[in-house]
């Protein structure tokens, strides 16, 4: 067979074990919270709160989906015309054109300039933040955030365009297969370097001190059968006034990780039944879940770019001859940016199911659902959460079951509905 044809036979491979790991390790069948149920917690919360909350998002919203339809624009213009290779071109042009500059200078001339022009939109988001009082940043630290965001993003992009396109240099005909392998690699490489190499470019973590709240904490995780190493407080409110907590890391890097904001929002009790719904991912693996397929989605990715590739109307448009040179960089990233347009309603969808799985942990694993309630309220009313989004706009992106929805699994627990 040639190797077009090796490679519809490995994406066809490749989709199918997708398929089976998703319909395997992710909980479908959840019992959906009782609207009558989310109707009554909804009326508990303070209305003039709720208010605020939906008149945020209201204003949020536009720059939000303006990001989006911006973000789209920017990368469908240079990934289907030929502005796109014109930039990488002249990028290398100093260097005499060698395929490294292309891949590095092209690839971040393409990725700055679709930065730049869609920075109004983030720097508006942010002045609402303020206006709201979300935010806890001025405009120092904001830039400070976004160039660091830069560099870690510089550094990763670097490593991926570097090895991408010495593969298709080296491996013109097999390009595919070394990269969907590598593509695999990196995302496996990545759950274990992020939460220790990346996370603290962002924030500082310091012990928490010696005390109730923390023995409880890890009274709670060794009694989950999770082992941690330790926990941690993230200074977040040196940006944000929003609470949370997560369980970061891999292994012997796996900690507790509290917001200074929730230790200073929320009780020792909802401090702990926050820690008990992360607790979930890391007992029901979800981290490796999503690691597992993040790599079989990252490798079909490549093999399915490998093949849209030889569609030659396509390459004509963004002024390429092949999908495998540097000048069709920008034509990766309109795909990339498609692709992850198309696939954010089954993403988000998936992700709600794991996100309840964990709170159903939660609430078994303290008995107090009267306290994941309360903490469920105070999530939604310190971050300015939509208590009750709209459809629409919680099928196509919400991550997490709704505020109310959350509230009434705590309310069919308590009747020992499970």
């Amino acid at each position: 067979m040639t190797p077009r044809w090796w490679a519809v036979l490995t994406l066809g491979v490749l989709a199918a074990a997708l398929l089976v790991a998703a319909l395997l390790l992710i909980p479908w069948q959840r019992p959906p919270a009782p609207r009558a149920d989310q109707v009554a917690a909804l009326a508990t919360l303070p209305q003039d709160r709720v208010d605020r909350a939906r008149e945020f998002r209201s204003t949020l919203r536009p720059a939000t989906w303006g990001g989006l339809a911006l973000g789209l624009v920017v990368a469908l213009v240079l990934g289907l015309t030929p502005l796109g290779a014109r930039l990488v071109e002249l990028s290398g042009r100093p260097f005499g054109g060698h395929w490294v500059a292309q891949a590095l200078l092209g690839g971040f001339a393409v990725v700055l300039l679709a930065d730049l022009l869609t920075l109004p939109i983030g720097a508006w988001r942010h002045t609402v933040l303020v206006r709201y009082g979300l935010s806890t940043q001025g405009w120092g630290g904001w830039v400070a955030d976004l160039l660091r965001s830069w560099a870690v993003g510089a550094v990763i992009g670097g490593v991926v365009l570097l090895g991408f396109y010495a593969l298709t240099r080296f491996a013109p005909r097999w390009w595919w297969a070394f990269g969907a392998a590598g593509a695999a690699t990196l995302v496996a490489l990545l759950s274990f370097v992020v939460p220790v190499l990346v996370e603290p470019v962002f924030n500082r973590f310091t012990p928490m001190a010696d005390g109730p709240l923390r023995t409880e904490l890890m009274r709670l995780a060794e009694r989950d059968g999770v082992p941690v190493r330790e926990v941690l407080v993230a200074d977040a409110s040196r940006r944000t006034r929003a609470v949370n907590a997560y369980v970061s890391g891999l292994g012997p890097t796996r900690r507790i990780v509290v917001y200074d904001t929730l230790l200073k929002e929320a009780t020792p009790e909802e401090v702990t039944s926050v820690v008990a719904h992360e607790l979930g991912h890391a007992r029901d693996d979800d981290v490796l879940i999503g690691t597992l397929l993040g790599a079989l989605g990252a490798a079909a990715a490549v093999v399915a770019l490998y093949l849209l590739g030889s569609w030659p109307a396509l390459l004509r448009a963004a002024g390429a001859q092949d999908i495998g040179e540097p000048r069709a960089i920008a034509l990766v990233l309109a795909v990339v940016t498609v692709a992850g347009l198309l696939s954010s309603p089954a993403q988000a969808f998936v992700s709600r199911r794991v996100e309840a799985r964990a709170d159903a942990h939660a609430l078994a694993l303290t008995g107090d659902p009267a306290t994941f309630e309360s903490m469920q309220a105070r999530l939604s009313t310190v971050n300015l959460g939509d208590p009750d989004p709209p459809r629409w706009e919680y099928l196509y992106g919400a991550t997490h079951p709704s505020t109310v929805e959350r509230m009434a699994a705590a309310r069919a627990y308590a009747r020992g509905e499970r």
